[in-house]
């Protein structure tokens, strides 16, 4: 076990909303043991032949307005459609801003209103990624979303907000590779929920075929 390894990319120095600082620790931590965890704001490393050496791209990256590299978006694209992982958590849907990308993570990020308390309900019995976890509260921003029209994916968790239940947390293959997405992570204290926890250790895990 610990041979694999997986690339967790957030922002250290333009931080805008979400400090990678910390978080990075969260990811090396529960993924110890079974994925060797390398955190880093440098995009570069999203080039076809360093992402060959990876099981598992982990995404924490901050919003800009700045698109991603062609060739950078290009290679996450073909890395995951060729069979590997990408594990999206909170802001790491800003990877959005290349339209591409966006289609791949199955939903559009469009607004949050204010923090709050959160009851997470828990859906799609049976899915390895949830199993042993039952509804949670957790305090975090509540993100909206426009799910990808013609898409198929599995919800995982939901949440009751704005009189409506919205999504928290879905996955689905993307070719040969798999993808997941959670809603929770705004900053450190969010990845104290042990459920919550246990949601990014198993959603790394089968994202990167390791469960």
């Amino acid at each position: 076990m610990g041979e694999f390894k997986a690339l967790a990319l957030g922002s250290y120095t333009e931080v805008k909303y979400h400090p990678f600082a910390g978080v990075d620790r969260v990811f090396e931590e529960l993924l110890a043991g079974e994925l060797q965890v390398k955190s880093t704001e440098d995009y570069r490393l999203l080039s076809k032949d360093s992402l060959s050496d990876y099981k598992l791209v982990i995404a924490y990256t901050e919003f800009s307005d700045h698109k991603i590299a062609p060739e950078q978006s290009g290679s996450l694209l073909s890395y995951v459609a060729s069979g590997g992982g990408l594990l999206v958590v909170h802001n790491g849907i800003s990877l959005q801003r290349n339209q591409e990308l966006g289609v791949m993570l199955g939903a559009h990020f469009t607004h949050h209103p204010a923090y709050t308390s959160l009851h997470m309900t828990v859906s799609a019995a049976g899915h390895p990624i949830i199993e042993g976890i039952t509804d949670f509260v957790i305090e975090d921003e509540p993100y909206y979303f426009d799910m990808q029209p013609h898409f198929e994916t599995t919800i995982l968790a939901e949440y009751l907000h704005g009189g409506a239940m919205r999504a928290a947390a879905w996955c689905h293959e993307f070719g040969q590779g798999r993808v997941v997405y959670l809603m929770p992570g705004h900053h450190l204290p969010s990845f104290s929920a042990e459920p919550f926890r246990r949601m990014i250790k198993r959603g790394g895990l089968w994202a990167a075929g390791l469960l």
